[in-house]
């Protein structure tokens, strides 16, 4: 225990004590099993629909370059567009599960000091040890 909780100790007349916890940071961040299921599952879904989706970027632009139909181009936009936020699910996704990872970043030791009374009986009682400190 530090010198300045005994000296708050005597001054108040009362018991100091330091309460530590300890906190295994990794069994707080680590990803449960099904989590980390549910993650290989929803990437590698993702991953199919990208390569899915560009081959159906490829074919949309090649019958909107053989018709020259203004609503195959409109189509082929849709698709690239909807393409653009397969892959942005995507990099959420690997974001998502890196912030799970780091979900804990509190303290590991936690010092939890006590005082019941008023700020002002405090201040006396602090004065009076120092009055008395400085005699010895």
């Amino acid at each position: 225990m530090s010198k300045s909780f005994d000296k708050i100790g005597e001054a108040l007349n009362v018991e100091t004590s330091i309460v530590e916890s300890k906190v295994d940071k990794a069994e707080l961040t680590k990803p449960t099993n099904q989590q980390q299921s549910d993650y290989e599952y929803t990437r590698g879904q993702l991953y199919s629909l990208i390569e899915k989706g560009q081959t159906a970027v490829d074919g949309i632009l090649e019958v909107a370059d053989s018709s020259q139909h203004p609503r195959a181009y409109e189509v082929a936009g849709q698709l690239i567009k909807n393409l653009g936020d397969v892959t942005d699910k995507l990099m959420n996704l690997h974001k998502n599960m890196k912030d799970l990872d780091n979900k804990y970043q509190g303290p590991n030791n936690i010092t939890n000091a006590l005082y019941v009374g008023s700020t002002a009986d405090l201040l006396k009682m602090i004065k009076q040890s120092n009055t008395t400190d400085k005699k010895s």
